[in-house]
């Protein structure tokens, strides 16, 4: 019986009811009217129940249609996203060369040790990596700090120590328009070591880009002719950088426009080596693992950077 019948005879017989029944129906036949209207009433009572087991079970299939639907856009965003990343990734050049520049800061001569320990660590993250060193290397730039016991230091104190990266893309000549008079080459007497031919040639190139105030030099090669090349190719990869900084600033990258000082103040990374511990500043993030990442073990931190810097370029 389905659930209509029923309510028209429960409707009926709670009439018959509320008129305490017709003179001429019996006893007998009201004592079985009341059991029908209760079976009958039952029978509505589960016709509900059903009724809203398959409103219910309705609701849940057209729920998981909703489901399904927004983890298949919610895929089809991510593809997108990741598209959208690898062309950001792609605009700045990952398979180009780089030049990197390590300066010790403050800290006298454990801040030169540092130093050396910083190019220690690229140079071993390089000839792991192989590729896209640019891509990974690129927000290394700025100014590092670190925080160790000197191996001079007799009484076990903790110092602090800086040094600033400099990471240039090696500059291709196409994406530069630099005229002969904007340069002024200037040569001199190279100093250090290198013997009696180092000292007494005019051997050392300095190249200014007048336009900018950019100045390279180069005094370790053997003839003023290769120091002028070496100069040349410095002064066009820093040419190169600063056409990026400034487009940067702009677009509100993440790398650093420029290294400053080198003063503890501006420190992007710090190095504890007490607490075996590495902290990105710009990231927020700490890494209890200072020991492997020095030796080379970079790729983690730099992803974290790039995906960063994309995610700050896609806000934008």
């Amino acid at each position: 019986m389905n659930k209509e019948l029923a309510e028209k005879i429960i409707e009926y017989l709670k009439r018959l009811e509320e008129n305490e029944f017709s003179q001429k129906i019996t006893s007998k036949k009201k004592n079985l009217l009341l059991a029908k209207k209760k079976e009958y009433e039952k029978l509505a009572a589960i016709q509900k129940d059903y009724q809203d087991l398959v409103q219910e079970a309705d609701n849940k299939e057209e729920q998981n249609l909703f489901q399904t639907e927004i983890t298949n856009l919610e895929k089809q965003k991510e593809q997108i996203i990741n598209v959208v990343k690898e062309e950001i990734i792609a605009e700045e050049g990952t398979e180009q060369d780089i030049v990197m520049e390590i300066r010790p800061g403050t800290g006298g001569t454990e801040a030169g040790l540092f130093a050396r320990d910083l190019f220690a660590m690229y140079n071993n993250f390089v000839e792991k990596k192989g590729e896209e060193v640019f891509k990974y290397l690129k927000n290394e730039a700025g100014v590092h700090r670190v925080q160790r016991v000197p191996r001079t230091e007799s009484r076990g104190r903790i110092h602090t120590s800086t040094a600033s990266v400099v990471v240039l893309p090696e500059a291709q000549d196409i994406a530069l328009n630099i005229l002969p008079q904007d340069l002024r080459i200037e040569t001199s007497r190279s100093g250090g070591a290198g013997g009696q031919h180092v000292n007494t040639t005019d051997s050392k190139v300095q190249i200014t880009h007048l336009p900018t105030g950019i100045v390279a030099i180069s005094q370790d090669g053997r003839s003023q002719h290769d120091n002028k090349a070496r100069a040349l190719f410095t002064l066009k990869s820093r040419l190169l950088e600063k056409l990026q900084s400034d487009k940067e600033k702009k677009t509100g990258n993440l790398r650093s426009s420029m290294i400053g000082t080198a003063e503890r103040s501006e420190k992007i990374r710090t190095y504890n080596y007490p607490q075996n511990r590495i902290t990105d500043h710009r990231l927020g993030i700490s890494w209890k693992k200072l020991n492997i990442i020095v030796k080379g073990d970079l790729e983690e931190v730099c992803q974290k950077l790039i995906d960063y810097e994309v995610e700050k370029k896609l806000a934008q």
